[in-house]
């Protein structure tokens, strides 16, 4: 039967045909954990005295801190050096970059091929047509030692850029549309497949920068077909033979969608939310205090020669901080050798090592509270690249934002720069929850029983969870009391929670990181079960590899704080305060016998 990108790679991974909804287990090709996932990743392995499946195709990247200044993420990489040293493990160490760039640039993954990391953004290298997902550390930790996860077959989208953008546009301006259009859940559990006119004239570096984002719309992966010039460097990197995938004719889509790109003007995300995009002219004039530049997004060499371009001959603005952190030591060694970095230091811009840099809480990049930043970057949630507000832009308009004090496009640059205004410090920091070491039971009921908390907001993303900042914290007992801590009208969860109460909230909870605490504080805090109208993908699988109850049901608006609900997990039958039902989503077979046995881990040990 015909089919769809997604379906052929999976289908040649798992030796089988499949389809849309089918529960596979297929072979990764690359697997890779970070700094801070990669502890909980040792950990694990160690806890169930499992090996490493294949040590050539394992790696470690740490690139979340890159330069080791944190004590708990250095205890980390030390931590993860000596399990490597020990397994003939390779390490990507602190001098080398983003871990997704370096699976591409050095060849540990090509087209048709498959990737599992500890970073959301995994599925950046559908630039290249492959397969990459991010997931938690028990994930990780299973396909270091089987070389293989458990995965649902998602739904593809077929999506058709029309026309081509303004002349002031680029891939980043190209993405936010594309953000703009889909929302944070339009593609929530699918995979979308790009084509068009424009598609085929787009670069690696433009083509990581679109695919990069597909996290933000709640996307499986946004895969981009190879094109010769991008299979030659593939080639050239791995230094042998792939074979690109490609969709057959008359592949069945769960949609076609066409969004017009024609004449498209230069956009910007407003701080809080990635999808709340809006022309860059709407808001020309809001003024900043730092500008950043870098990222999975937006750290490639192409990004950084366009901010060259733009800075040279030029000063950032008085009273403005512009950082620029490319994403790996060869485009850094790039940028010196063609003169970008001279330009960068002479326009007052830090350049940092490469890495992360403030998604991670990890590098430069963070903002103070009050800060207003301009980035490249793919999130701005709250609290996610510090206390401040965060806008998304492309290099371009971030660059010349930063030359003139104040939100603008590349084009419109002003003679004068503006002059920060002195206003009062609005922000506001959030006291930290008393410390709960509460304990989920060790008892696996498929039928649950418990009061119910409402929260109603939909797109409650990992870092209003569990914040970043508290990334390094690895022990379970400590995870509780950071619970919601990030989540406006919610900082006192932790105090009021008890054991064997109900979560029941609204679309697309916890999206965003790959992060696991965020589902293990709450099995800190005993917390019963999490019934969301639909999960974060990487999300849900983390909370069932974690043995932590999760089901799909609309409850928002039938349920109160303080109601008791009564839910059976096989069934997905929801029992109501009124005597009346709501039918779920049953938790799968497989995802339920995941659960029952205690965890992805556990199960693990009986293969």
């Amino acid at each position: 039967m015909a089919a769809t990108i997604i379906e052929k790679i999976l289908s040649a991974h798992s030796d089988k045909e499949v389809r849309p909804g089918d529960i596979v287990e297929f072979t990764i090709d690359a697997r890779l954990t970070r700094d801070f996932g990669g502890a909980n990743v040792v950990k694990n392995l160690k806890q169930h005295k499992l090996g490493i499946d294949d040590p050539k195709r394992t790696f470690f990247t740490f690139d979340c801190n890159p330069t080791g200044s944190d004590q708990g993420y250095a205890a980390n990489q030390q931590l993860c050096r000596v399990f490597a040293r020990n397994r003939g493990i390779r390490v990507f160490d602190i001098d080398k970059g983003i871990g997704t760039h370096l699976a591409i640039d050095k060849g540990l993954v090509g087209p048709g091929r498959t990737l599992v990391s500890s970073d959301s953004h995994a599925n950046i290298v559908g630039a290249i047509g492959a397969f990459g997902q991010g997931m938690g550390d028990r994930d990780i930790a299973y396909a270091f030692a089987f070389g293989r996860v458990w995965f649902e077959v998602p739904p593809t989208v077929k999506v058709i850029l029309k026309g081509t953008p303004g002349p002031h546009a680029g891939p980043k301006d190209v993405v936010l549309a594309l953000l703009r259009h889909f929302k944070a859940h339009g593609l929530l559990g699918k995979v979308a497949e790009l084509y068009g006119d424009y598609v085929e004239t787009l670069s690696l570096d433009a083509r990581v920068t679109i695919a990069s984002m597909a996290t933000e719309m709640g996307a499986i992966a946004l895969l981009i077909p190879p094109n010769q010039k991008t299979i030659a460097y593939c080639r050239k990197q791995a230094g042998h033979e792939f074979t690109p995938v490609h969709a057959d004719p008359g592949a069945e889509y769960r949609e076609t969608v066409e969004v017009n790109i024609s004449g498209l003007k230069p956009l910007i995300s407003r701080p809080g939310h990635p999808d709340d995009v809006v022309p860059v002219s709407e808001i020309a004039g809001e003024e900043i205090d730092s500008a950043f530049i870098g990222s999975c997004t937006n750290g490639r060499l192409e990004d950084l020669k366009t901010a060259a371009e733009i800075l040279e001959g030029r000063r950032v603005a008085p009273g403005v901080v512009l950082k620029i952190v490319p994403a790996t030591d060869r485009i850094w060694q790039e940028c010196l050798g063609k003169g970008i970095i001279e330009t960068f230091k002479k326009a007052g811009a830090l350049v940092g090592n490469a890495g992360c840099a403030g998604c991670a809480a990890g590098q430069i990049g963070q903002n103070g509270p009050g800060e207003v930043t301009i980035s490249t970057g793919n999130r701005n949630f709250p609290g996610k690249q510090g206390r401040g507000e965060v806008y998304l832009a492309s290099p371009a308009t971030v660059a010349a934002s930063a030359i003139a004090g104040a939100i603008v496009s590349a084009h419109a640059i002003p003679e004068k720069p503006a002059v920060r205004r002195i206003t009062p410090d609005a922000s506001r920091i959030t006291p930290e929850a008393s410390r709960l070491t509460r304990h989920a039971p060790l008892s696996k009921p498929t039928v649950i029983q418990g009061r119910v908390w409402v929260v109603s907001q939909d797109d409650i993303d990992t870092d209003m969870i569990f914040h970043n900042r508290h990334l390094a914290v690895t022990d379970i007992n400590e995870m509780g009391q950071y619970a919601f801590g990030n989540l406006k009208g919610w900082e006192d969860f932790a105090e009021k929670a008890q054991a064997g109460d109900i979560i029941v909230t609204g679309r697309n909870f916890g999206a965003g990181s790959s992060r696991q605490q965020a589902v293990d504080c709450f099995r800190s805090l005993g917390i019963a079960l999490v019934v969301a109208r639909s999960f974060g993908a990487i999300y849900f699988r983390n909370a069932v590899n974690a043995g932590m109850p999760v089901m799909i049901a609309d409850l928002v608006d039938r349920v109160k704080d303080g109601d008791r609900i009564r839910v059976n997990l096989e069934t997905g039958i929801v029992g109501l305060p009124d005597r009346t039902r709501v039918q779920g989503r049953a938790l799968p077979p497989a995802q339920l016998t995941i659960y029952k046995r205690g965890g992805l881990l556990n199960a693990g040990n009986d293969h």
